[in-house]
């Protein structure tokens, strides 16, 4: 299951992205144009793991979020047994790679607890990673249940999508030497393609010229060859344009050849994971195991909103209060989709990926909830038809019954789903399924027999003026003619189901309170705890469990026993796109207040004595009218002011998602150490580090609207 993949980003759905090895699999099975998720990834993957409506089993919005509601609280429910849990006790081994994303993200840490996690959820082995997103060059890596240092980083060539592939081979290559009498189920979940977009730099300036043509017309040119392939109906005819995305022609040179580059960088990296699924589809060939192998390709959501009009080169600096105007991010266009950016591209290349189709992630529109689906079984019971297509309606959630149905296993009552099995030989049986509620954020929506009622929610508006559209799907595939002032019985009928249907899946009570929430979650977990302390030798200490600096003061202090000579880290946390570093070099200390790529760097203005010392960066906030927090830092050794520096911006939203160490600093580095521009690790310290502690002022002034903002942006 692909991240954040638009319904006509594949080469088979209208794609110019080339995409052989899906389309491959399309070619020898089958393409679904009914399929549907849930608009957001954490949900997404609750119902694809349990065949359930996400809500049922606690999974309201995001891993992220805990309301305390039986439907909000960010962990699948206990009583929900998950797939590989209902394989397991029939023989089957389960395999898992990439991205878990349904465990709250407090519970990530070293000490777990470890009942969410893909170990203690049916899975034998596990590696990927378990936030919303990472860095595919300096990855935040789990195996199994230990957080573990990735193989290798830019400078080697190392990219995530490849090492997962690696590992899935890997899984698959010894489950057939130690046990081939036995089936075997796997997840691949790669990030991409997630924010942040990167990929190798060849792909991306491939995809550079392939999008030159702008959005408008890609978004033309998109619908015509899903005419042409059967995708949509003929006759079907673009929306406008969605809310806020200008034509193309309307942006200036500067700004096209950025945006061009921005979706090359998305469109270079559903190529290169493609390349790379094509290494695991060559294994199964060439071991004989491609034909009794069931696989299905799909995404989570469509293509995401995230990146705003403009797009980023790097967000994690705007999320933090440091504007990234046209001009800079003009000047570091040949620095998209590498080690120190954080790049995602415009709403209009979001619209173009979910063509023909209304809005985008996030939204119970079109464009939030209908997603590819191809399904390839060479050796099914029954032969599938061979490139062609199914149009019946089915749900992220009825894929565990299919597949139980597919293996003649008995379905759990819980089930929610509908097994959609018929369809793979017959493409005009009818499932059964005749109703389909979605909620996300205040999002409505219910499919019922064809039609579609749906509301757009604004954060923060009364759910009762939110205005409801009702469409024909049969006869209408992109909900282009409203029929809510020509329906209004039908519409008030669907209306009143949807709330039946939301009072039975535990959708209620309806929140859009996404900042309190969040600001909720963080309380509770960390309450009133002000001081920490590290010891050298811990590391890979997610974002959400370390401690939180943003937007107060706070002092940090490493003890050491220091010789001429010594020098490295002593603590990091991030990486080259956004974070903090005190460190030694040259006999001084250093701190980096590393704001999205802007480094506000101070030096000691004396060297470390010999002996015994305290190396400490001590933060003090201020305000100063401004939109965002002033500070002054000072470095101090053993107590005494070593040198400062003030800031109009300090950590406002986010820190990094990237996790903390000390001693070190992994993979793509917070700071350029050695100056060569390189950002990579570990820089380790080389002299006797003893502990770092962290002391946190109770002067915390949080955005927590601008901070749930950002986390939306991160899922």
């Amino acid at each position: 299951m692909l991240d954040d993949v638009g319904f006509a980003d594949f080469g088979c759905y209208g794609s110019e992205v080339e995409t052989p090895t899906i389309d491959g699999l399309a070619g020898a099975g089958l393409r679904y144009t009914g399929f549907h998720t849930t608009a957001m990834c954490s949900t997404t993957r609750a119902s694809l793991l349990t065949g359930r409506n996400h809500h049922s089993v606690g999974m309201g919005c995001l891993a992220n979020f805990d309301s305390g509601y039986p439907g909000y609280r960010g962990k699948i429910s206990s009583d929900a047994p998950t797939l590989a849990e209902l394989l397991r006790p029939v023989g089957f081994r389960n395999y898992f790679v990439g991205k878990w994303h349904v465990t709250p993200l407090t519970q990530t840490g070293p000490t777990g607890p470890f009942d969410g996690w893909p170990l203690g959820r049916g899975f034998d082995r596990f590696y990927g990673f378990l936030d919303a997103e990472t860095d595919h060059y300096s990855p935040e890596l789990v195996r199994d249940n230990s957080h573990i240092t990735p193989p290798g980083d830019h400078a080697t060539g190392y990219h995530l999508t490849e090492d997962l592939i690696d590992e899935a081979i890997g899984m698959v290559t010894g489950h057939q030497a130690a046990l081939p009498s036995n089936p075997w189920f796997m997840m691949v979940m790669p990030g991409a393609c997630h924010a942040p977009h990167q990929a190798p730099a060849e792909l991306i300036e491939h995809y550079d010229g392939v999008f030159a043509k702008g959005w408008d017309q890609v978004r033309a040119d998109r619908l015509a060859r899903q005419i042409e392939l059967g995708i949509v109906p003929e006759g079907t005819e673009l929306p406008p344009r969605n809310d806020g995305v200008q034509p193309w022609d309307d942006h200036s040179a500067d700004e096209q050849r950025l945006f061009a580059r921005l979706a090359g960088a998305y469109g270079a990296m559903l190529h290169h994971f493609d390349r790379e699924l094509g290494r695991l589809i060559d294994h199964l060939d060439r071991s004989g195991a491609l034909d009794d192998t069931l696989v299905m390709v799909l995404s989570d959501n469509g293509a995401s909103q995230e990146g705003g009009p403009l797009g980023f080169v790097n967000a994690m600096g705007p999320y933090n209060g440091v504007k990234e105007p046209i001009d800079d991010k003009v000047a570091r266009i040949d620095d998209i989709g590498g080690p120190d950016t954080h790049s995602n591209f415009p709403w209009g290349w979001a619209m173009a990926s979910n063509t023909p189709l209304k809005r985008y992630k996030q939204n119970t529109h079109g464009g939030g909830i209908r997603d590819p689906l191809v399904v390839s079984w060479p050796n099914a019971p029954q032969p599938i038809g061979s490139g062609e297509l199914r149009n019946q309606f089915c749900h992220v959630q009825d894929i565990v019954p299919t597949v139980l149905d597919l293996l003649a296993l008995d379905p759990p009552a819980s089930l929610e789903g509908t097994s959609f099995a018929s369809t793979l030989d017959d493409a005009t049986v009818d499932t059964g399924k005749s109703i389909q509620h979605f909620e996300m954020f205040g999002h409505r929506g219910l499919w019922a027999d064809g039609w579609k009622a749906v509301a757009f929610h604004p954060q923060g508006a009364d759910f009762d003026d939110d205005v409801w559209e009702l469409y024909d799907l049969d006869a209408d595939f992109n909900e282009c003619t409203d029929l809510a002032a020509t329906e209004p019985e039908r519409l008030a009928s669907m209306i009143e189901r949807w709330w039946e249907e939301a009072e039975r899946y535990q959708v209620l009570p309806l929140d859009d309170r996404f900042a309190q929430r969040f600001a909720e979650n963080a309380e509770r977990f960390r309450g009133g705890r002000t001081s920490y302390t590290f010891w050298r030798g811990m590391g890979h200490l997610p974002a959400e469990v370390a401690p939180d600096l943003r937007s107060r003061s706070y002092t940090v202090t490493a003890s050491v026993d220091f010789a001429g000579g010594d020098e490295g880290v002593l603590l990091a946390h991030g990486d080259a796109t956004s974070g903090y570093s005190l460190f030694v070099r040259d006999g001084h200390l250093v701190h980096d207040l590393n704001i999205g790529g802007s480094h506000i760097i101070v030096t000691s203005d004396r060297a470390i004595p010999d002996g015994t010392a305290e190396l400490a960066f001590q933060m003090r906030r201020s305000d100063t009218g401004g939109a965002f927090p002033h500070g002054v830092g000072t470095l101090l050794i053993d107590g005494e002011p070593a040198g400062s520096v003030e800031t109009d911006s300090i950590f406002w939203l986010m820190i990094s998602w990237s996790g903390l160490d000390i001693g070190l600093d992994r993979g793509t580095t917070v700071s350029d150490y050695d100056g060569s521009g390189s950002f990579i690790g570990p820089n380790a310290y080389t002299g006797a580090l003893t502990k770092v502690t962290i002391e946190l002022d109770d002067d915390q002034e949080l955005d927590h609207h601008g901070a749930a903002r950002a986390e939306l942006s991160r899922e």
